[in-house]
């Protein structure tokens, strides 16, 4: 008798999508049954492709669950107009909990989100011009671009580009508008129950797929991160075309050898004009021979590292009818965002304003909620969201910046000086009480560890030392701490694993440095380490690149470095 191999078992996922390939579930029946507090789990993966999670407040569990929802705008390249921006500030205080949180993909998240009120949140969000389609699912998410306007219309091309891509990736299921937007009740045809995405297909990707844009010498959205990447390349100051990426993504379980985050890698150059094609193209490769028996195990990233990059540019070609020229060169050097007023190209202006973990809200004598909503309402400036969540009022002539100053300082906003150099280059993603993967502390919990942080460097006489400080309350990764020098990962109730390496420019990975550290003992772990690199820095070395050098090939992990002044640790 001859054995033959097992069809491998497809996911629960899979199995819904198939079966329901206009997403539709019973979101409406649910939403109309006032006696049910929340959707069921089928539902529940049915309204990510919707942009919208059910959770509930993890601090209050202890009196029994009480379900909110948070919801997740698409903002192209985190550019959205005033009249964008006045619709959410109005949404999130009549139906959230009155803060706008910009995500590190330059998207806006509500939070707090009842049952009762998502219909006529997301009418409004609608009839804002907004939308929250595909911000979240097994589709392509909110696509980033370069958001800083800089010497050249570049950026302003880049981002119309980046929109262009957005809107070739969007599902084509009409669910959506018939349910958020006409409120009605999906009523399927025949032709609809046999309902096949163009580019999808019927089961859309095996897991979520991500797009960004970059400028060199700037790599401010971490394009090494993502699934598909495009570098642009100037020629004689005109936009040539782009180096191609493929593979990137920060996600990892702990204890599961077969997950790990991956940069990129830089597969071929394209024309302007193949960009659509090539970016479905890797998609459709991701569609194809992306793991459908594990969701852990499903990103492109896995895919690439497993066949080879060799193997992936041949199936790229293969689908597009052309072949990929050599990649072109390319340098970065930094990242993050710029502060306060600075020049546009175009003669006018723009403000960089930092915003502490990206929350929007009004706190004590800050009141940076309040604040905007005037200066967009008085002045209407287009908006851009950054990567590195903070936010940019563009195109503003010359003559609105000191009347914009002088709105914001009576709502207790500076434009300079507004935050230390450590706060400006950290991030932290949203975590506890509202993320249902949390693990640990994150957005709450980063203020204080950075307090600490600050004092030691100024013990040290670091005060002036910028390092890319990143915390996530568990390993999938949403802020990016795979690629910052130094990355708080959590890993249970009040404890982190650290990471150590990233570098300056976003092009390396860091490395697990210590396994488990308490959140108050944060500090201390980092004592030895930052008063080694006072000493033993070579010029003007940065600390992720003096732990590449020194610390992490002399220390195995788990241990401290050796340092005879730190006995605290």
């Amino acid at each position: 008798m001859i054995k033959t191999e097992a069809t491998p078992k497809l996911t629960r996922n899979e199995g819904l999508k198939a079966n329901d390939p206009m997403l539709a579930g019973t979101i409406v029946q649910t939403l109309a049954d006032p006696a049910k507090e929340r959707f069921s789990e089928d539902d529940y993966e049915f309204l990510k492709f919707h942009g919208i999670y059910q959770q509930d407040d993890r601090d209050k569990r202890k009196i029994g669950k009480q379900f909110i929802f948070m919801i997740r705008g698409r903002l192209p390249g985190g550019a959205l107009s005033p009249s964008v921006y006045l619709g959410f500030d109005q949404l999130c205080g009549l139906y959230g909990n009155n803060t706008l949180r910009i995500t590190t993909r330059q998207g806006f998240q509500f939070h707090g989100v009842a049952k009762g009120h998502l219909g006529p949140f997301m009418k409004g969000l609608n009839d804002a011009m907004a939308t929250t389609l595909a911000a979240c699912g097994d589709v392509n998410r909110n696509v980033m671009a370069a958001p800083t306007p800089a010497t050249s219309p570049l950026v302003d091309e880049i981002q119309r580009q980046a929109k262009t891509v957005s809107d070739a990736l969007l599902p084509k299921t009409c669910a959506y508008h018939q349910i958020w937007v006409e409120g009605t009740e999906l009523k399927l045809t025949d032709e609809d129950a046999h309902f096949v995405d163009p580019l999808y297909g019927k089961t859309y990707l095996p897991r979520k797929f991500k797009v960004a844009f970059a400028i060199p010498p700037l790599n401010d959205i971490d394009v090494f991160t993502n699934d598909c990447g495009f570098i642009a390349i100037l020629e004689d100051g005109k936009l040539a075309g782009y180096n191609l990426l493929a593979g990137g993504g920060m996600g990892m379980s702990h204890g599961n050898a077969q997950t790990y985050p991956r940069l990129a890698d830089v597969i071929g150059f394209i024309r302007p004009e193949q960009l659509i094609d090539a970016t479905k193209g890797v998609v459709t490769v991701h569609r194809d021979f992306g793991d459908r028996t594990n969701r852990k195990h499903a990103r492109l990233k896995y895919v690439i590292a497993e066949r080879g990059v060799p193997w992936f540019r041949q199936e790229l070609e293969a689908r597009l009818g052309f072949k990929l020229d050599e990649p072109k060169p390319y340098k970065f050097t930094h990242q993050g965002d710029v502060y306060g007023w600075q020049k546009q190209f175009d003669g006018n202006l723009f403000l960089g304003l930092f915003v502490e973990n990206g929350r929007i809200k009004d706190e004590g004598a800050l009141r940076l909620k309040a604040g905007l909503r005037r200066v967009v309402e008085q002045f209407k400036p287009n908006l851009r969201l950054t990567p590195s969540q903070n936010i940019l009022l563009v195109d503003v002539p010359p003559d609105q910046r000191d009347g914009i100053t002088r709105v914001l300082a009576e709502h207790g906003v500076p434009v300079e000086n507004q935050a230390s150099i450590i706060r400006r280059a950290s991030i932290a993603c949203p975590a506890l009480p509202t993320c249902g993967l949390a693990l640990a502390e994150s957005e709450r919990t980063m203020p204080e560890v950075l307090n600490r942080i600050e004092a030691l460097l100024a013990e040290l006489g670091l005060q002036e030392e910028e390092i890319i400080i990143r915390m996530t309350g568990c390993p999938n990764g949403c802020a990016r701490p795979y690629t910052a020098e130094l990355s708080l990962v959590g890993r249970a109730p009040g404890k982190y694993q650290l990471y150590v390496g990233g570098n300056q420019s976003g092009t390396r990975l860091g490395q697990l440095f210590q396994e488990s550290v308490k959140t108050d003992n944060i500090a201390n772990e980092l004592r030895p380490w930052l008063s080694r690199f006072a000493r033993e820095r070579l010029g003007s070395e940065r600390f992720g690149d003096f732990c590449q050098r020194v610390l992490l090939k002399e220390t195995k992990p788990g241990t401290a470095p050796n340092d005879e002044s730190a006995t605290a640790a």
